[in-house]
């Protein structure tokens, strides 16, 4: 019987990876991009079952400061998988000769316990997103996960809302794990890249009513409490958009999800008109007795970005972003952190207050005085 307050977890088998270094003219190396997955292990009998399948060549692999492995270039862009509860995880990542320098969640640096270094703007941050995906390879022999490593925006956009909606069966679901070409033009140049992907091979309604994972172990003795994939962090993705169209892609998401708040939208809006969203021409002003008129939504739901005299969102966003952490190491959540503020500020949402307002509450929580 396990112990039931640790989590458990299958041992690594191997890397999942898109990508491989070349050498260049002058003797160096430089990392290229692959259209196939490339594996690598230190198993050779184990690619020996990758390479029977999907095609490739064993041969000797080395990784930069690590012992020799094996790695076979594959012909493949689409396996079955099965995906394990909680498959996802991601962090701001800065690496170096020695190893991993910042770990950071958006908010806190975990390595150190501090406030996240990394900044916000992603053409100064030197942190990289990092997405990790540890999937089952359901065609290859073998008790143990495979992991795919990206530092790619779209990666860290799109894997977690997909993990997320797997974390409700609470077992193994039935997956394809692909490769697919995205394009876009850029300083008027067109760009090519590869995502990986997640596609069902269930319908949704199969999967929330459960059909679609492995049923449960049961035995005597008291059953371990899954651990639930929290919901996309939108805010932090936001925060590494480079293009206002990538924040209205995030905002769509949260619709489509039923993750939407206030908070939420008022922070996306600004987030895509800090990115070149247009503000609208402030109209000539009203007489006193007219009221002003609300602003509506386009088709897609999207409320345009106006122009007001309003705090700075950015910098009260900062102060409510270490609000949350201050209230996640007091055991509150969001929605009570959200009711404490407003109890406190004459019935006031958060994406309204001021810095200053934001400050005090900040200190509140810190002193244990939110309940």
């Amino acid at each position: 019987m396990p112990i039931l307050t640790l989590q458990q977890r299958l041992r690594e088998l191997g890397r999942i990876r898109i990508g491989q270094k070349v050498a260049t003219s002058s003797g160096k190396t430089r990392p290229a991009k692959l259209n196939k997955f490339r594996l690598t292990s230190p198993s050779k009998e184990l690619l020996d079952r990758v390479a029977a399948k999907y095609g490739g060549t064993v041969a000797p692999w080395t990784p930069d400061g690590g012992a020799p492995q094996f790695e076979v270039i594959t012909e493949a862009t689409r396996m079955p998988i099965h995906v394990p509860p909680q498959p996802v995880s991601q962090y701001f990542e800065l690496w170096s000769g020695g190893g991993c320098q910042r770990r950071c969640d958006g908010v806190t640096e975990l390595l150190k316990d501090r406030p996240c270094l990394c900044g916000p703007d992603p053409e100064q941050r030197s942190c990289k997103p990092t997405t990790r995906l540890n999937v089952v390879l359901s065609e290859i022999e073998g008790v143990g996960v495979w992991r795919l490593e990206s530092h790619g925006y779209y990666a860290a956009l799109e894997l977690p809302g997909v993990a997320e909606l797997l974390a409700q069966t609470g077992g193994y679901v039935e997956a394809f794990l692909g490769l697919e070409q995205r394009t876009a033009k850029r300083d008027g140049q067109t760009r090519h890249w590869m995502v990986p992907t997640i596609d069902l091979a269930v319908t949704p309604a199969a999967l929330m009513a459960g059909a679609a994972s492995a049923p449960a172990v049961t035995g005597g003795g008291q059953r371990r409490a899954a651990i639930e994939a929290p919901r996309p962090d939108y805010l932090k993705l936001a925060a590494v958009a480079e293009t206002k169209d990538a924040v209205r892609e995030l905002y769509e998401q949260a619709v489509a999800a039923g993750h939407m708040t206030k908070a939420i939208a008022d922070a996306l809006t600004a987030r895509a008109a800090e990115l070149g969203a247009k503000p609208k021409t402030p109209a000539p002003a009203e007489p006193p007795s007219a009221p002003a008129p609300e602003s509506t939504p386009d088709e897609d739901g999207v409320y345009e970005a106006e122009v007001v005299d309003a705090p700075d969102p950015a910098e009260v966003q900062g102060v409510w972003f270490q609000v949350i952490a201050a209230a996640g190491q007091h055991g509150l959540t969001t929605e009570q952190v959200e009711a404490g503020f407003a109890q406190r500020n004459g019935g006031m949402h958060p994406s309204s207050a001021t810095v200053a307002q934001m400050n005090a509450y900040l200190a509140a929580v810190k002193a244990g005085e939110v309940r």
